[in-house]
């Protein structure tokens, strides 16, 4: 139909009446947006309209040559050569226009028009610097000469000034343009002042230096009554900040964080965040400002800002002890501030001699008393604080038990403040509490090295994955914790209980029953670190090789439960340097354990015969398992395993271990001897019953650990087996 009518239409829009013109010139638009092809039938007679008095007919015919630019480029072209010296006379005209009461609104001559034609101004301008040459005098003259007293006044400045920055427009008019908007900022009408700051957005990208012109009016905003026009300001101070001017900024925002509503705090507290990680230089600045801003509004402080500042501090060696002075004194008045309380806490377990000794004083700086009694009060306090949430408290634990190898004298206190957590109903603080007394309590001799400062952290690597994790939740529908390789999430302090993992089902550590055994598995010192802080410093030793002697005594002294079933008396958990194992059937990954667990197996035939492994072989010392099944009874297998001493020297008290998931249960009977000869001359065979309750679901998997004497000396070596015969 539009394409039948077209033809009478653009005839009409040669009619001598107004209206009747008026009426056409509307019907082309809409023929326009329907059937864009038609746009070339109606460009010389839109370029003709333009030419009429009749301000209808002309608000008609520049809206329609607005269509014909964003159907057609052909139109755009044609317009351009054809329309502008019209537009600029009809802008003229209005602007310098007397009084006409048929067209006055608030005293300014139809400002609709003059809307109008600064907007198709605007598209034609747009990309085009001899358009835009020709259009810059007449917006000039409309820009300066329009009264901004009044609301209709307002807009068409308003639309001045998008049509300045929408077109290739000389410096000094973007300069008029955005003088204009720092008026608008101070109106007292919200939404003049709002329109004023979105367009200022914009602006920043044209010329940043003439915003900058308005910074102190634009930083007024942010204090506004009205939260649209905070937030926007705010998001435009954030746009405005550089190096040269980040200081004094800063400074007027953490002044205004003190007084600001509570609303409002956290969409304050996370620029102002950025801004100091962005443009900080200076560390002892970085530090300062994240010292006040966690002072005032630490509970609105995101968990990977107040982790950079923790890898920040570890990396700054010089200003360590400042950083604990500092947050020493700001615990103390204002401890109710959660991240604040945290980083504190942290620092203090980190550094509490430098607090107590005033080590590493700055110029600046004024000595402070405080005593290693004071120190533990202060932690103290926030772990028995009613409000301090799991991961606080679990910080807290862990600062009591570096400060108690840090002041030796408050061992004892500490001791008894710790133990009050044994019987804590939250999970994580009770297991804390339990191998934490048990490391204070038997582990003297150790605890001065395990519980030395941390390393320090990667700060490069941190930050590096701290964006990455940022870019994947911003990419993400839903937000979801961070996962490290391992596959846990990444939570704050590693405190929070992440889905049970198949190497703490192994290992059985949270398990309410009582574990079979006490070993564990092979882990860097810094996966313990990682685990009190929750940040990872991943060790890159290869696998395989030979066993940590910290590793190993660290994972004895973290393991619970009542006494691990065992052939044989207790041995120290000493390992002498030196002694190298090889596991030849033994998976050295979690990983491919893990695979295992997983996968599904068939059902065996009762009457089977299963073949004999070798499940565990190093230079000194070999184990092979032979199996048999119960009639009738497929999920419950005997395990007959053979010890043999592969080298030259008799074996003493030996010790097998063994632990198992969680779905398997395990009973080992007293070995045939504890006493291994050297050469193969003899072997000691040891039975084990396990019951897969998971039989057909998932296959066995164990840990195993053996310890032994040579001339006196104790000896250790540990594996993991995955290689049992399918059907188990």
């Amino acid at each position: 139909m539009a394409r039948d009518l077209a033809p009478e239409v653009e005839r009409l829009l040669q009619n001598r009446d107004p209206n009747t013109k008026k009426k056409a010139a509307l019907c082309s638009i809409r023929i326009v947006r329907k059937v864009p092809d038609l746009a070339e039938n109606f460009m010389s007679a839109a370029a003709s309209l333009l030419k009429e008095k009749h301000h209808g007919v002309l608000i008609s015919a520049v809206q329609l040559c607005t269509e014909l630019c964003k159907a057609s480029t052909e139109a755009l072209e044609y317009l351009r050569k054809n329309c502008l010296e019209g537009l600029v006379r009809i802008l003229r005209d209005v602007s310098n226009s007397s009084y006409a009461p048929e067209y006055d609104v608030a005293g300014i001559t139809d400002p609709f028009l003059h809307i109008r034609v600064l907007k198709l101004m605007r598209t034609l301008g747009q990309g085009d610097a001899d358009c835009s040459e020709y259009i810059n005098d007449i917006l000039a003259q409309v820009s300066t000469k329009t009264e901004s007293n009044k609301n209709a006044g307002n807009a068409i400045l308003y639309e001045c000034v998008e049509t300045i920055m929408g077109i290739e427009a000389t410096s000094g008019l973007r300069v008029l343009a955005i003088n204009i908007l720092g008026r608008f900022l101070s109106n007292r009408d919200n939404n003049i002042r709002y329109v004023a700051l979105n367009m200022l957005m914009k602006a920043i990208a044209v010329d940043t230096q003439a915003v900058q012109r308005h910074r102190a009016t634009i930083l007024e905003c942010v204090k506004d009554a009205d939260v649209s026009i905070r937030k926007r300001a705010l998001e435009l101070v954030y746009l405005l900040v550089n190096d040269t001017n980040v200081k004094p900024l800063t400074k007027e925002l953490v002044d205004y964080l003190e007084v600001s509503d509570q609303d409002f705090k956290e969409d304050l507290t996370a620029k102002i965040c950025s801004i100091v990680e962005k443009f900080s230089q200076d560390k002892l600045w970085y530090l300062d400002q994240m010292f006040r801003v966690l002072s005032l509004a630490g509970n609105y402080v995101k968990d990977d800002v107040w982790h950079a500042l923790v890898v920040l501090m570890s990396n700054a060696s010089e200003l360590q002890g400042y950083s604990v002075r500092s947050l020493y004194k700001a615990l103390l008045a204002c401890g109710e501030q959660e991240s604040l309380v945290r980083v504190a806490v942290w620092c203090i377990g980190e550094y509490g001699e430098m607090l107590v000794n005033n080590i590493s004083m700055l110029d600046m700086e004024e000595p402070i008393t405080v005593t290693e009694s004071d120190a533990v009060d202060a932690v103290e306090v926030v772990l028995k604080r009613y409000s301090a949430d799991v991961t606080t408290r679990a910080m807290c634990l862990v600062s009591l038990l570096k400060l108690s190898s840090r002041f030796p004298p408050t061992s004892e206190r500490i001791k008894e403040i710790v133990a009050q957590n044994k019987g804590n109903t939250v999970l994580e603080l009770q297991q804390r509490s339990i191998e934490f007394s048990s490391i204070i309590q038997r582990h003297q001799s150790i605890k001065s090295s395990l519980l030395e400062r941390m390393p320090v952290l990667d700060e490069a690597n941190y930050l590096v994955k701290r964006a990455a994790s940022t870019q994947a939740t911003v990419s993400s529908v839903k937000s979801a914790p961070a996962v490290t390789p391992g596959g846990q999430p990444k939570l704050p302090n590693g405190v929070a209980k992440p889905p049970a993992a198949p190497l703490a089902d192994l290992l059985d550590l949270s398990s309410d029953d009582t574990p079979v055994t006490t070993s564990a598995p092979t882990t860097a010192p810094n996966d313990f670190l990682q685990d009190l802080l929750g940040i990872d410093l991943t060790d890159s030793s290869p696998a395989g090789g030979a066993p940590s002697t910290s590793t190993d005594i660290l994972m004895d002294l973290l393991s619970i439960g009542s006494t691990p079933v065992q052939n044989g008396p207790p041995t120290s958990n000493f390992i002498p340097p030196g002694i190298e194992t090889k596991p030849v059937a033994v998976t050295p990954q979690v990983v491919d354990l893990l695979d295992g667990l997983s996968s599904s197996t068939p059902l065996p035939d009762e009457n089977a015969a299963y073949p004999t492994i070798t499940a565990f072989q190093s230079a000194t010392l070999r184990i092979t398992f032979s199996f048999k099944k119960q009639p009738r009874k497929p999920q419950e297998t005997t395990i007959n395993a053979t010890f043999t001493n592969l080298a030259t020297t008799t074996f003493t008290d030996f010790v097998f271990q063994a632990a198992v998931p969680k779905f398997i249960q395990l009973r080992l009977d007293p070995a045939s001897s504890s006493t291994l000869p050297a050469s193969g001359n003899g072997s000691v065979t040891q039975s084990l019953s396990v019951t897969n309750n998971q039989h057909g679901q998932k296959p066995l998997a164990m840990r195993i650990r053996m310890s032994y004497k040579v001339n006196g000396e104790d000896r250790l070596e540990q594996g993991q087996i995955s290689n049992f015969p399918a059907g188990l």
